[in-house]
Parts: structure tokens; C-alpha cells; sequence
């Protein structure tokens, strides 16, 4: 008996070991995926880097900087980031922030043929006092990013082409941006989003890829837009079979991680890279996503 129950203490331990030490990892995701109305001849590789919540000991800048390296050396045409930039309230009684401008130096030498284009997540929002006392922006997460030089949307769309053949990215304002009082629901978190006005700025039938924080948007994104890209879930986090995991979404697990396929619309979401409320990962090792997009419809992963 004392031997099981040494067994199962060794076994706990060592399991709760390297569920600390899986946040410092760093594997690649890949996806290729042919949405049903993507040109022919337009081969497109994105790169997504999302949820870093930078914060010491965590997700230092070096450990920024090594992702910043190892996403470049895969050769992206276009690095897209998905918000979640800072650490959120809950991971700090385990860590210490880090100013945003040493964060965002190093993002700023992400490189890439066809730019770095970035969206804000919540915690980018709730973190920061001074938007909430406003109810507005401009955050300090999106003035630090485009002091380095990436451009931030927020309900925006820009028109790129590889080879001669155009396409759009637009990234969506966040969907829990603000956190107000409601005398029947309590804390409610608003969002400062406006798809239909983002979508009003695509002015020519060229493919869309839409930048969303969330995955929750997915239902009311048009057939219009070939791929949405979001994060904010961590594929779980803390991926245990037979325990029920909390996941910040309305739809539960719909949305959870992965290729989503939806009435012939497209959501790819990444499992991100840092912790949200605990320094702990466990089945969901800290990912850079690299989907290829083109005539192809097998998912693989490296």
C-alpha cells in the first residue's frame, strides 16, 4: 500500500513537473488549408504568434526574443498577431510585469515579405487602467506595438498582393474589451468590435483573412472571408482527460483549438504561446502556427 501510494505521489509530482516546465516549450503547428473561394495561384504562408502574456519569470523578453527567431526562420510571408500581449491580473500573483515597450522592441523585429499586422486581445484592454477609466483607447499595448513599427487594426483592413494577385487582412476590435457594472448581471465584459464596419472597408472581391482575438465572432463572419484566425482559448491550457477544463468562450469547446470548419467557412485557432491565470500548461505546449494556404486540404504537424 505504501508503495502505491509512494507510486501515485511520485507519479503526481512528476506529472505536475512538467506541466510547469511545458510553458517553455516551443513546438510549430502547421496547417495547409484550400478555403472554397481562394483563388488559383495565390500560395499564401501565415505565420501566428498569439497569447504571449508577457510577464517574469514566464515569458520574459528573451523567451519573446527566441519566438521572434524561431518565427522568422520559417519564412512567413505575412506574421500575424493575435493579441494577448499582457499577463492579466490572475497570473500576476505569480509573475511581474514587464514595461511594453521592452516586449514590443523585440516584436518588432518579426520580418516578413508582406509585414507584421497585429490585433489586440482583452487582457491588452482590462489590463490597462487608463482605457478602462475612458472607456476607450488608444491602449498602451497598441501604442508600444506601433512604436515598433506594427501596425495595429482595430475594425480595419489593409489590401496586400504576393505575386501580382491581392488579398486583405482585417482584424476586428476586441470582444471583451471593457468591463462595466450591470445592475442584473454583475461585472459584464463589452467589446469594442465592429465587423460590419470592417468588412465595409474591403472594397474589391480579393480574399479576406480576418484577425480576431476571439473565436466567438465565427458565426457572424461572413462567407466573404476565407480564413478567420483567432487565439484567447489556449487550446485548454491544461489538457487532463476525464477533467473538465473552463474555457473562456459561449460556445464551450466549439471553438476550442485547431481547424474549425463551419458551412464551408474556415476558423483556424491557435493554442498561443503564454499562461493565462496560472504559469502552467499541460497537453497544450506553447505553439507558432504556420498555415499555408492554397489549393491543399491536409492538416499535418511538425
Amino acid at each position: 500500500m505504501l508503495q502505491a501510494g509512494a507510486a501515485v505521489a511520485g507519479a503526481s509530482f512528476g506529472l505536475s513537473g512538467y506541466a510547469v516546465a511545458e510553458p517553455r516549450q516551443l513546438a510549430v503547428r502547421r496547417y495547409r488549408i484550400a478555403p472554397p473561394n481562394w483563388p488559383d495561384g495565390l500560395e499564401l504562408k501565415i505565420a501566428l504568434v498569439a497569447d504571449l502574456h508577457v510577464c517574469e519569470p514566464w515569458m520574459n523578453v528573451a523567451r519573446v526574443q527566441r519566438i521572434v527567431e524561431r518565427t522568422n526562420a520559417l519564412k512567413p510571408d505575412c506574421t500575424l498577431l493575435l493579441g494577448d500581449y499582457l499577463p492579466g491580473k490572475r497570473l500576476l500573483r505569480f509573475a511581474r510585469t514587464i514595461p511594453a515597450q521592452g516586449w514590443a522592441q523585440a516584436l518588432g523585429q518579426l520580418r516578413a515579405p508582406l509585414g507584421v499586422h497585429a490585433v489586440l486581445g482583452n487582457h491588452d484592454w482590462t489590463d490597462d487602467a487608463g482605457a478602462q477609466a475612458r472607456g476607450q483607447g488608444p491602449t498602451g499595448a497598441r501604442l508600444a506595438l506601433e512604436a515598433a513599427g506594427i501596425p495595429v487594426y482595430e475594425n480595419d483592413a489593409v489590401r496586400l498582393q504576393k505575386g501580382g494577385r491581392p488579398f486583405w487582412i482585417a482584424g476586428l476590435g476586441d470582444q471583451g474589451a471593457l468591463i462595466r457594472w450591470h445592475p442584473v448581471y454583475g461585472w459584464v465584459a463589452y467589446g469594442v468590435h465592429d465587423l460590419p464596419s470592417t468588412m465595409a472597408k474591403i472594397t474589391d472581391d480579393a480574399p479576406v483573412i480576418l484577425m480576431a482575438h476571439e473565436p466567438d465572432i465565427f458565426p457572424r463572419v461572413p462567407d466573404r472571408v476565407a480564413l478567420t484566425v483567432s487565439g484567447h482559448t489556449h487550446g485548454g491550457q491544461v489538457r487532463v482527460p476525464g477533467m473538465r477544463r473552463f474555457m473562456p468562450s459561449q460556445y464551450g469547446n466549439r471553438y476550442r483549438y485547431g481547424h474549425v470548419v463551419e458551412s464551408g467557412r474556415n476558423l483556424l485557432v491557435s493554442g498561443g504561446l503564454g499562461c493565462s491565470a496560472v504559469p502552467v500548461r499541460f497537453g497544450m505546449p506553447p505553439e507558432i502556427v504556420i498555415v499555408e494556404l492554397g489549393h491543399w486540404s491536409a492538416a499535418v504537424q511538425s
